[in-house]
């Protein structure tokens, strides 16, 4: 079975890679998880933070997006000592103001999903990448996306983390066409 080329023979990654990335996400939960997890990932593997998540979901709560609103510095300092995550205090606290942003946005636009799919006109741009080289690590829409994530106080939303983002939340198919889940992925997207 061909798969994308960046999959590692984790068993971890192959699960991600077969059952979730790329696929259309629309629950404000899920969305703020994985764009929690692409921040967490800035400067290590996906791997790594893959091999964590389940601590992460524990830690944080599910990402249940008020509970994590509302996180103090005792939380903090709480998070700092756990290693099951990234002990990176920037990142949490990223997570913790990322909360408080999509908050906001679900009072402005309903939900997070609403807003977050406009910059893809609320639906999957499909691509037909031949090989891993020829796939951006941001585009235009990346771009728009960073700079109003950031102008809303979001923080860890660069272009790369929110291109990265959109590929797993299906916002962009970039499997590669000989790869078995592209076809698999568009149905999804029609």
């Amino acid at each position: 079975m061909k798969r994308c080329e960046w999959v590692s023979d984790a068993l971890i990654y192959i699960d991600y890679h077969d059952k979730e990335w790329g696929v259309p996400e629309h629950d404000d939960r899920k969305l703020f998880e994985l764009l929690t997890l692409e921040g967490a990932q800035a400067g290590l593997s996906w791997l790594t933070i893959l091999k964590k998540r389940e601590n992460y979901r524990e830690a944080f709560d599910h990402f249940d997006i008020e509970k994590v609103a509302n996180y103090n510095q005792t939380k903090v300092e709480e998070l700092m000592q756990n290693k099951g995550i990234v002990r990176n205090r920037l990142k949490i606290e990223a997570t913790i103001k990322n909360a408080n942003s999509i908050l906001a946005i679900q009072k402005e636009f309903g939900n997070f999903d609403t807003y977050i799919w406009r910059f893809v006109d609320g639906k999957p741009k499909i691509n037909a990448w031949t090989s891993l080289t020829e796939i951006p690590a941001k585009t235009p829409e990346s771009d728009a996306m960073s700079k109003d994530l950031g102008k809303r106080g979001f923080k860890f939303v660069g272009s790369t983390i929110c291109y990265a983002f959109m590929q797993a939340i299906g916002m962009v198919n970039d499997h590669t066409i000989d790869c078995f889940r592209y076809q698999e992925v568009n149905r999804f997207n029609r």
